[in-house]
Order: C-alpha cells, then structure tokens, then sequence
C-alpha cells in the first residue's frame, strides 16, 4: 500500500462542495451514504438521478429543460442524454456580468491585463454581432491558431453563443499540422494571431498563416489579433490574402454600441449539437476530428470543476496550457462557475524554471493545474517555492499529461507545500474531461490519483475482461456518460468511431490507458495501452519505467520503447542527461539498479542509450510509438503533430541495436 501523503482536516471535509452535495442527495434520498465512495457507488447504480442533481447542484442552466436525463439502451453509443432540451454553452458560461474579475491574462514579457464579468459580457455580444454580421450561424465552424489569451476565450464565446462550432490549435503548430486539423472541418471564418512569445523570442506566423488561408477554400474571413506586434499593417495584410482581412480591434468597435442593458440573442441548440472539434495526436497519421456535444461537455466540467476540485466564485483558478490541448476548454468553463481564470502564455519556464509558481503568488491562486513533466523538471532543479514564494492561498495543486511519478509527489508535499491536496488527474481529449480524478474530501496516497469521477462507471480489464483490484488492466467504461464524443467529423456511419473506443470489449468503452485499481480506492496510470511494452510475454507500463528513471539526478527525461528482438521484445531505454554528462556505464549500471529494486527484473531495459532530447507532442507528450517506428524503419506518418520532429533523427540506424 502507499503511504499517505495528506489528509483533508474535518473543516476541509464539511465545507467542500462535493460533501454538501452527499448531505443532500442523502436528505433527498433518504440514505446514509457516509463517504465518497459510497456516494459513487450511488452514482454508478442510479445514473439518471444523479446526472439530474449534478446539473441542478452546479447550475446548468437549460433555455428548455429536458424531458429525460437519460434514456438508456442496451448499446452504450445508443444513450440519449438530456432528451429534448435546449441550451446555449455560452450563456451558460456568461451567467454572471458584474465587477468580479473573470479572466487575468498574462504572458512571459510581463504584459497583465484584466476583464470583469460585466466587461466580458460586453465584448463577447460585440464580437458575437461583428461574427452575426458576417454570416456565422449554427453549425458553422470557426477555427483559430491563437495564443491563450482574453481574445481567444471572447472568441469562443462568441462564436458558441450563435450555434457555431469552435476549434482551436497554438501558434507553434506548423502549416502542415494546421491544415491536417482544419482542412478536414472546412471553416468559414479563421481568426489568428501575428504572432507570439515563447522563451524570451518574439515568433511571427503570419508567413504561414497565409498558407493556410490559402489551403482551405472555405475560409470566407480572416480575422486578425494582433498580439506580438501591436501596430500590424492591415493594408500590407491585406495584399497577403485572398480573403478579406479583418483586424480584431475593428470587430470590437461595436462595443461603443453595447450597453449594461445589452442582451446577447444566444442561439438554442439542441443538447447533442457540436460545440468543439478536438484532435487526436496525429502520430500516427491524420488527425481524427473528435466532435464534443454542448451538454455533455458542460455538464462533465461542471462536475469536475464544482465537485472535484471544489471550485468557487472565490477561487482564482491557473491552468497552465496551450489552445491546442484540452486542458484549455476544461478551465475555460470555470467562467460558468463565476471563478478568476488566470491565463498565460509562454514558456513555463521563462525567465525562471520557478515562474509558475511567481505568477501564482502574484495573482493569489488557489488553484493551480500543470503537467508531471513541468513537476518532475521542477524537482530536477532543485527549487523550492515553499521557501521562495508566499502560497499561501494555494490550496489545490492539479496535474495531468502523463502519470505523475511518486517522486513528484514527494517533492511536492516537501518542498512546495505541506497542506495542500495534490491531484493528478487523467482523461483526455477523447472524452474532452476525466476518467479518474480529485476529491478534497479524500486523502492523497504516494503515486496515486485519488479517484473515479461521479457516475464514471470505469474499471481495468485484462485480455479476458475480467478485473481485480491491484491487477494491471485496460482502462474501460462499462457504462454511457455525457462526454462520450458525438463522434468523428466525416464519419457519417460512426465506423472510425467504433473501431476507435469499442472494438476491444463489447459494448464497452476502451480509452487506450494501461492501469489499476488501488486498495485505497485511487488508480494508477502506468502508461498508454499502444505504448505497453511486452518483453517474455509480460505487460510492462511505461510509466512504471519512468518513475524509476526519474530518481536519478543525472536524468532529466527518457524515453522507453519495445524493440522486437529474436522472436521476442526487448526494452531499449534513451535518455537525456543533464547539460554536459556522458552517459557512462556507472550511470547505466546505477539506473538499471533502480529499475530492477524497485519493479522487477523484467523492466529492466537490455540497453540504455544517451539522445539529445526526446520527442513531443506539441501539448507536450512523449511519443513512444513515433520512436519504436523509427528503431524498425518505419515512416512516422504525421511529424507535423510533434514539436521538435528534429529529435526523431537520432533514433535512426542506431548501431548499438544491431546486436
């Protein structure tokens, strides 16, 4: 069993949200559910009343209430969720329009700026007239390569309260990667920025950003934030184009014609209507085009913001994340909530690898989510915000991208606060929330996330579809649930769909995550199902290997990938080490050691070699099939999905894997 890390005082307890939502459901109900995972098992066994209480408990607001919550088929793809309701997703998120501060934008050169409530509001309904006015109606798609700025989240907002469908990617995208991504959705209207700053460099886009106007037909408009430079040419713009270019600043001229008595005409859909278009990596070809529903979306994050993380109108919540990761939609719907969003682009790292937790103290976050590389590297630094910044209203510290290894917790609770609930969380893209998840009522064990979410019916099977607590398995949901994509764009038959998520288990949905059930009633993640390694036939996790690796001070990242070998697999670990070391066979043998005493002799690699750096996603994710592609002289389809496609070079005709 892991040891215990924290524990939540009575007074945490009591005055969380999600134990004022037991007490009634108990009241209501007429139970004694006396715990969470009571009160999950509930909502496993009773879906429709639950869903029903979390969106009357978090406020959903319907513009026509539904008839059902759920109608439930044998099929878990048949599920009607929300039946014949109405709502509109930015009204929803645009509920409150006072002097509260709704979004804090910030950027590694220092710039801050701010929008209240009331002046969102109004700068939303100048922008939704101005998109009106050029045609955007319901169903249309409006795509946008932007830095995570206020600009960004008004434009949303907009384009979500007529009807239309956003889909959004950041700036460091590559042409290709932007074409792969919206070409296939045809938008009519592009909004993007001139550029953007990332680790002390002013990068322009605008040179490519015409290539992609150019290699969509459909764009009608073109819409430009200036954000790097702030006295773009629009008349040198305009010559660049085929499309008529529009500056922001114009658009926003109708604020001057919006009042306090103003009122958005926010289009009804229907619960199922498309709200945002996500994608998958594209490691391993073109993008898949992930379509979200307006309900259902709506009613998970609130959910996991409301419930989970304990959000509050007093919170002022910091996600650090790109437009082109799902992390952003997920803290964008704190607005619904009527919380402060801290946004910030950059580097996370510049001028300091402490600058995250700079900003959290300067804006006074309670909340504040990252990834476990952005953690572990923290830890390899040697810093300790607990000593050189005041956290002192930081009490919710979120994590996600990749499991977080036991050493990041570790580092965590000593040298970043002692009294603070750390929870790392897992989902993805796919279902555009989380599997499993926080819980401020409940204690956090080393290396573990602390639980399912609400009504998330999941378990881990083997090959067979059976499960036992502490047995590695495939991450499954046995159940529907709101979030479940609508399905793929151009996948008018729902095959792509059903060979994505149902093809390994009937009826049953598998999300590609390799993990368990704890005694303690939490789950660990040890790595992507396509990526688990299988030397003699045993099912090694990634992540099992990494948190291993991470210990040693020498390491700052790795890599691990099965290489077939004389009828088998074997593991080949790369490494990248810190600034100036060689990769000596002292450092092989010590990290070997550690492999082996804390797994097993069979994670231990059959080599370890030394790289530069590893390849990643551009939100940020290793890449372990790219790399076991290139080790067997296979194309890696889509280099456009990573961030530095440079780094696969390395990988090539390696001739310590000749033998």
């Amino acid at each position: 069993m892991n040891s215990l890390l924290w524990s939540p005082s009575p007074d945490q307890i009591s005055d969380a949200n999600i134990t004022a939502f037991r007490n009634h459901i108990n009241k209501k109900y007429n139970l004694s559910l006396d715990d969470y995972q009571a009160l999950h098992q509930w909502s496993i066994n009773c879906r429709p009343q639950c869903w029903q209480e979390i969106i009357d408990f978090c406020q959903l607001r319907f513009t026509k209430p539904p008839q059902a919550i759920l109608n439930d088929h044998t099929q878990i793809t048949d599920a009607i969720w929300f039946q014949d309701a109405e709502l509109n997703f930015a009204e929803n998120l645009l509920r409150y329009r006072d002097d509260h501060i709704a979004l804090i934008e910030r950027n590694e050169n220092g710039v801050r700026k701010q929008l209240t409530y009331a002046e969102l509001y109004q700068q939303v309904a100048a922008i939704a007239a101005s998109l009106k006015d050029l045609g955007i109606t319901k169903g249309d798609r409006v795509c946008a390569v932007m830095p995570n700025c206020i600009e960004t989240v008004i434009a949303m907002l907009a384009t979500t309260s007529l009807g239309a469908i956003w889909s959004s990617c950041s700036p460091d995208f590559g042409i290709n990667g932007i074409l792969d991504r919206f070409g296939q959705i045809k938008p009519k209207l592009l909004l993007c920025c001139d550029g953007y700053f990332y680790n002390g460099k002013t990068i322009t886009v605008l040179d490519k950003l015409t290539q992609v106007a150019e290699g969509i037909q459909s764009i009608e408009y073109v819409i430009i934030a200036p954000y790097s430079n702030k006295r773009t040419d629009i008349n040198c713009l305009a010559q660049q184009y085929r499309q008529p270019i529009i500056l922001w600043n114009v658009l926003l001229e109708k604020t001057n014609a919006v009042t306090e008595s103003t009122v958005i005409e926010f289009v009804a859909t229907k619960p199922d209507h498309p709200l945002y278009i996500l994608y998958s990596s594209g490691t391993t070809g073109v993008p898949k085009c992930i379509v979200h529903s307006v309900a259902g979306t709506l009613a998970q994050h609130l959910k996991e913001l409301v419930l989970h993380t304990d959000l509050t109108r007093q919170d002022t919540i910091f996600y650090f994340t790109t437009c082109g990761w799902m992390m952003w939609n997920w803290l964008v719907s704190s607005l619904a909530v009527g919380a402060t969003i801290v946004l910030y682009d950059g580097s996370p790292m510049y001028p300091a690898v402490d600058s995250m937790f700079t900003l959290v103290e300067e804006e006074n976050v309670t909340i504040f989510g990252t990834s476990a590389k952005y953690i572990a590297s923290l830890s390899k630094s040697a810093k300790a915000p607990k000593t050189t910044h005041n956290l002192a209203k930081l009490r919710t510290i979120l994590s996600t991208g990749s499991p977080l290894s036991e050493e990041s917790f570790d580092y965590i609770y000593r040298q970043v606060k002692q009294n603070i609930c750390l929870s790392s969380i897992s989902g993805g893209t796919d279902i555009v929330s989380c599997f499993a998840l926080g819980n401020p009522t409940l204690p956090v064990y080393r290396g573990e996330i602390q639980c399912p979410g609400l009504a998330m019916d999941i378990d881990f099977f083997d090959n067979s579809g059976n499960s036992n607590i502490g047995v590695k398995g495939e991450l499954v949901c046995k159940q529907a649930f709101p979030s479940m994509p609508i399905g793929f764009w151009q996948d008018d038959d729902g095959a792509k769909y059903a060979a994505a998520y149902f093809s390994q288990f009937d009826n049953c949905w598998s999300h590609g995550d390799y993990g368990a059930m704890t005694e303690n009633g939490g789950i660990i993640i040890y790595g992507r199902s396509d990526a688990v390694l299988n030397p003699g036939g045993v099912r090694i996790g990634t992540a099992e290997i990494y948190r291993q690796v991470e210990k040693h001070q020498q390491v700052i990242d790795c890599i691990a990938v099965g290489q077939t070998w004389q009828n088998d697999e074997r593991i080949i670990l790369f490494v990248v080490l810190r600034s100036g070391l060689k990769l000596t066979t002292t450092i092989i043998e010590e990290i070997k050691a550690l492999i082996k005493n804390h797994t097993s002799p069979r994670h231990v690699p059959a080599k370890i070699l030394q790289v530069q750096e590893i390849p990643r996603t551009i939100s940020g994710k290793i890449v372990e099939l790219a790399v076991r592609n290139v080790i067997h002289g296979e194309e890696v389809k889509n280099t456009e999905a990573l961030a530095n496609p440079h780094s696969l070079r390395q990988f090539l005709n390696l001739t310590e894997l000749q033998s």
